[in-house]
């Protein structure tokens, strides 16, 4: 069946008698679209390979008259079209381009019933993935710390020693009256729940070996660290991150510095300094609150109590408490750093990389914390 050339300003589509071809004439633009969506939804299911497609007779054409051409054809059958020399070079890439689209963003499988658990294996895939990413991350950012703390320590005209020292202040000398009320006050509930679980076994007065213990091996240090990780890293992070967000950190490269020896290294040692000195005020102000606890409660003198301590606790267990400080202060001062670098430029990016920095800091510590007490415990320390 002939069909008459189209009159200006309409679009048509139709199929002659034998259903062999298929003609596409007129304007297709988005003032038919409606019409146009109208029939090509009439014609869908019946559009097959073998039938012939005569563009010839099109007049102008924008995106949403190819989407429909695209959509009703289908990718493969739009990029065939998009070949055809007699269509102009715009209308054939305008084709391309909607086919492409349609092809990469509109014809998803769908997913079976089962997709839930199959989201699921993918949702801890992806986070399995990321975890390696960020653990790759992190030991490169600990490669270049050491590599910078290296090529500054036999210079010491480099040496940041006033950020050094602000850095001391801020990390340490502030963080002192927190943190020797919070280790006072565990120091406190250890005494009283140890005086409480052994008075049944007439143990009452090894609540003073429980204290020693539970502190200059694991409460003083691990105690310490939690606080810094939420403090210091939080902070270590806003500090560079702010930097980043205002393009300081590309001001500096600018002028041939360091950030790494101007930003990273003043901070990694400043919680070197602070974190063992801040561990071993924690350790005597926990002892101190149990020792209160014991006075009170179990009616013990403080030369008693002070007698028993140095009786039972060895110098021993204070040094392997003692020794973790330095490795926990280091990830934590680094992965702050590391997480302020990572910052994109806005302040979205640097409350998230803030709240990741605490948590994979506090993560990191108890970690390695963990994995301390399995060696001490396998070499009998």
């Amino acid at each position: 069946m002939a069909t008459a050339p189209p009159l200006p300003g309409s679009a048509t589509l139709t199929r002659d008698t034998g259903g062999a071809r298929l003609t596409i004439a007129g304007d297709w633009t988005l003032a038919h679209y409606s019409n146009l969506q109208h029939r090509a939804n009439e014609l869908a299911g019946s559009i097959d390979s073998g039938i012939a497609i005569d563009i010839h007779q099109l007049g102008a054409m924008d995106t949403s008259g190819a989407f429909v051409i695209a959509e009703l054809l289908g990718s493969s059958r739009t990029q065939a079209l998009a070949q055809d020399e007699a269509l102009p070079p715009a209308r054939r890439a305008l084709l391309k381009t909607v086919g492409d689209a349609i092809d990469t963003y509109c014809t998803g499988v769908k997913r079976p019933r089962d997709a839930g658990f199959v989201a699921a294996l993918e949702r801890i895939g992806k986070a399995m993935q990321g975890f390696w990413k960020q653990t790759a991350k992190l030991l490169a950012f600990i490669g270049i710390t050491l590599q910078g703390f290296f090529a500054t320590a036999w210079r010491p005209s480099r040496w940041r020693v006033t950020s050094l020292v602000s850095h001391i202040e801020q990390t340490g000398l502030d963080a002192v009256p927190i943190l020797a009320l919070l280790s006072f006050m565990v120091g406190c509930v250890v005494a009283f729940l140890g005086a409480t679980a052994l008075a049944s076994y007439g143990a009452s007065l090894f609540t003073v070996d429980l204290i020693g213990f539970a502190f200059l091996r694991e409460f003083g240090v691990l105690l310490t660290a939690i606080l810094l990780a939420g403090r210091t890293a939080s902070a270590f992070t806003a500090q560079i991150g702010s930097m980043k967000a205002r393009e300081e950190i590309d001001a500096i490269r600018t002028l041939g510095l360091d950030p790494v020896e101007l930003l990273v290294l003043p901070r990694v040692l400043a919680l070197l300094v602070a974190l063992p000195l801040l561990t071993f005020l924690a350790m005597i102000a926990g002892i101190v609150g149990g020792g209160v606890v014991c006075m009170a409660v179990l009616k013990m003198s403080p030369s008693m109590f002070l007698s028993m301590f140095q009786a039972d606790i060895s110098l021993t267990q204070f040094l392997v408490g003692i020794a973790k400080a330095p490795v926990f202060a280091f990830m934590i001062a680094v992965i702050g750093c590391m997480e302020g670098f990572k910052v994109s430029g806005s302040a979205q990016s640097v409350g998230e990389h803030t709240t990741s920095a605490v948590v994979q800091s506090i993560f990191v510590v108890i970690l390695l914390d963990a994995l301390a007490a399995l060696f001490y415990m396998e070499m009998g320390w």
